[in-house]
């Protein structure tokens, strides 16, 4: 059995964490939050300590540590622009570290933090729960397997509605969340840089609060993305049937359904983290500096 800790314990992400955490046999010694509303922890780990505050937290697991008591990981599931710190805190303390995505907004977090890396011995991980979704797998070797010239034509649409608290939160705000992009995309760039290959050309159309448009050439595709968390960009059959998503890719003007078998992918993930076989923090680099380049329309 492990032990965990848990950052960032009040928000959407969390209690995926938390049932991956049970799911695979293991143990939340501790969770923090500035927010308490953490009811969900009942469901999962009531004996766990809480804290609101983080020196307290901090406190609290060099505490265990002194007991015998060791945190083998720290799952960082914090607004964005607080993971390169929360990371930098798991290593610090001896912990391996799993870390929602976007792992860092900006690539150069990236080379710092594999530096503390090597000084601790530590491994970051990272959640690419769509690597590990059967018809992605399958999609990706059939693009393998298939003629290695051939480049395919992509049309990426995901509109996730947000309401008014989302530009007061701070996934509203580009310094913290890094725009549309990296916080509601970046899972997306991964999937088509990791099946499709590396980015030749990068062309921004738009990025704004809500919305954000584009197009890519990688190496076996070329592709246009759109992005928003404006309910008015549902079409109009979307909204007919009182949806509030609506996510579709093509792929050569067939439809990809993917749609399923979510459910479990950060409890897949855990599993294969535990074993060895987790994503490296290395394997985020592509994504990161497409989504910075985005941000910053610099393509």
């Amino acid at each position: 059995m492990k032990n965990f800790v848990l950052i960032g314990a009040g928000g959407y992400i969390a209690p995926r964490h938390m049932k991956a955490v049970k799911d695979t046999g293991n143990k939340l010694l501790a969770a923090v939050d500035r927010h308490d509303s953490v009811g969900i922890l009942d469901s999962y780990f009531p004996e766990a300590d809480f804290f609101t505050e983080f020196e307290r937290f901090d406190r609290h697991v060099e505490k265990l540590k002194r007991q015998g008591v060791h945190t083998d990981y720290v799952a960082v599931c914090s607004p964005n622009y607080l993971h390169d710190a929360h990371i930098r805190f798991g290593l610090r303390i001896g912990a391996d570290v799993i870390c929602e995505k976007p792992v860092v907004l900006n690539p150069w977090n990236i080379d710092a933090l594999m530096e503390i890396e090597k000084e601790t011995g530590r491994h970051v991980y990272t959640i690419l729960q769509l690597r590990l979704h059967p018809a992605i797998i399958a999609l990706r070797e059939k693009i393998k397997s298939g003629p290695a010239d051939k480049i395919y034509d992509i049309k990426l649409r995901y509109i996730t509605s947000r309401g008014h608290w989302y530009h007061t939160s701070w996934k509203g705000d580009m310094q913290k969340s890094g725009g549309i992009a990296t916080n509601i995309g970046v899972h997306f760039f991964d999937m088509l840089l990791w099946i499709f290959g590396d980015v030749k050309e990068n062309t921004v159309h738009q990025h704004t609060t809500d919305t954000a448009a584009g197009s890519l050439k990688l190496e076996n595709a070329n592709v246009e993305w759109f992005l928003s968390i404006d309910a008015d960009t549902l079409p109009e059959e979307a909204r007919k049937e009182g949806k509030r998503t609506f996510r579709t890719l093509t792929i050569d003007g067939d439809a990809f359904e993917f749609s399923e078998g979510f459910t479990e992918l950060h409890t897949r993930s855990y599993e294969e983290i535990i074993a060895g076989r987790g994503f490296p923090i290395s394997e985020t680099r592509k994504a990161i500096e497409l989504v910075s380049i985005i941000r910053n329309n610099k393509a």
